[in-house]
């Protein structure tokens, strides 16, 4: 099967639709197929053997983008050809559109002029985005996902959440697609004992959030948990919200951007995983603490919700509320058994959701799409 992966983001990008794009590519190669990408142009690309840089499974064509005002790390596609060209020099069977909202846009009107069917997968809540950066503008983000999501054969949602969310937004023909986890890298037997002694720095308890460090995050919820007596807390990523988090969280320690085996080090070397975002589809660093075998404490809403199992392998909060966190991070604080006894059942929870396994799922819509055209047409 000839695939075109258009995706609004692939690496060197640090975030969930670049990190899913690549593992499709990935397993489709593995399966025999033959993949595509078309993504933006990055902004910056990490020097040979520095952490960001990766190998691309498959060909890449890069389109001309632009820095989002305000939020340089995400970039926007521009007007061109590369992308019709891509489509027509590679001839696809399927084109899979990765959060399409700009180029996946373009690229849905290109597929449907070339009577070739499309899935789309949700991943990113630009609804409340555009309120987060804009003040506003919701009602308008999801008039564009439902018009771009409406055209496509099948839309793969991430979570129960955001299949609610687009069945209440009028988005048709939708299926269930969760993430896969990397649980060989990401994995309890990846603790360091020097590496936490170093972090903790004699305090009991090493607390940690992973993520990027923007407004929609809420990271500054984590203030009130890093001032509770004996905890450490550690910030690992980075973003356009870094230089005001380290003034709001004077007590935390940041680590800025890590990857690969390092930051697997890190996830299992934390005794609770804290995230605070509410707006996640899915929420991939859950899983990720969670093969790791680490407790999470995570908002009541969003993607979490079907991730973290409340009271058997964390505990999920109150979405905004600093003191709930804080009130959960020192519940589990007061006892090593329940949080080895939570971190196992987390374990167990992930340990088979690896990529093969949900790739294998996507061939499956892949050849239902292609089975369904098939039909129309005969």
């Amino acid at each position: 099967m000839r695939v075109v992966i258009v995706t609004e983001s692939f690496p060197p990008d640090v975030n969930g639709v670049a990190r899913c794009a690549l593992e499709t590519a990935r397993h489709l190669v593995r399966r025999g197929h033959e993949p595509l990408v078309v993504a933006p142009l990055a902004g910056v690309v990490p020097a040979a053997g520095t952490a960001g840089t990766y190998e691309s499974p498959c060909p890449v064509v890069r389109v001309r983008s632009m820095p989002l005002p305000g939020y340089p790390q995400v970039r926007i596609a521009l007007p061109g050809r590369r992308l019709a060209a891509a489509l027509d020099g590679h001839c696809p069977d399927l084109v899979h559109l990765a959060s399409p909202f700009v180029l996946g846009a373009r690229a849905m009107a290109a597929a449907a002029r070339r009577r070739v069917p499309t899935i789309a997968v949700y991943q990113t809540d630009l609804g409340r985005y555009a309120r987060t950066y804009l003040g506003g503008g919701t009602a308008t983000a999801w008039r564009r996902i439902r018009a771009v999501h409406a055209a496509a054969d099948r839309t793969l949602a991430p979570s129960s959440a955001a299949l609610l969310d687009l069945t209440e937004h009028g988005v048709p023909r939708l299926h269930l697609w969760p993430r896969g986890v990397d649980s060989r890298r990401f994995h309890p037997g990846r603790r360091d004992a020097v590496l936490r002694s170093s972090l903790v720095a004699g305090r009991e308890l090493l607390v940690g959030y992973v993520g990027r460090l923007a407004p929609e995050k809420d990271v500054r919820l984590l203030a009130q948990t890093s001032r509770l007596p004996g905890v450490r807390t550690v910030v690992i990523g980075e973003g356009p919200s870094a230089a005001g988090l380290r003034t709001a969280l004077p007590e935390a320690r940041f680590l800025g951007r890590r990857t690969g085996d390092e930051l697997a080090r890190l996830y299992a070397s934390l005794d609770v995983f804290v995230h605070t975002g509410p707006y996640e589809t899915f929420c991939q660093t859950v899983q990720e603490a969670m093969a790791s075998g680490v407790p999470v404490v995570a908002p009541r809403a969003g993607g979490p919700i079907d991730l973290v199992d409340h009271g058997r392998t964390g505990l999920l909060v109150t979405p905004g509320d600093g003191g709930a966190f804080r009130d959960a991070v020192r519940f589990l604080g007061g006892s090593a058994e329940l949080r080895v006894r939570y971190g196992a059942a987390a374990r167990r929870a992930v340990a088979d959701r690896t990529w093969e396994a949900v790739g294998d799922q996507l061939l499956g819509h892949y050849e239902a799409v292609l089975a369904d055209r098939t039909a129309v047409a005969a």
